[in-house]
């Protein structure tokens, strides 16, 4: 493995788990109110091209990172759906 990748897989593991602290909060808060459609909008817009772009690139730390961070932005969604109307 060679500093590059190195540097991709350590990108990886950041990326994929700066949601989860929020997916935690909400889950357990049920506060969303806070959590902007807009940002959500943008971020699968972003994970969906470079998504697009590693698998081109034939780049697997790239397609995990996005792929998985799709995943925990899709639960994120849900929990923004599921608790709109909790007090």
């Amino acid at each position: 493995m060679d500093i590059a990748e190195l540097f991709g897989y350590t990108g990886m593991v950041v990326g994929t788990l700066v949601f989860v602290p929020q997916v935690y909060k909400t889950y357990h808060t049920k506060s969303v109110e806070d959590i902007s459609w807009g940002m959500l909008v943008l971020l699968v817009l972003n994970c969906v091209s470079w998504f697009s772009y590693g698998y081109l690139r034939d780049s697997l730390p790239l397609i995990l990172t996005n792929g998985i961070s799709l995943l925990v932005i899709s639960v994120l969604i849900t929990l923004k759906i599921r608790y709109r109307n909790y007090p």
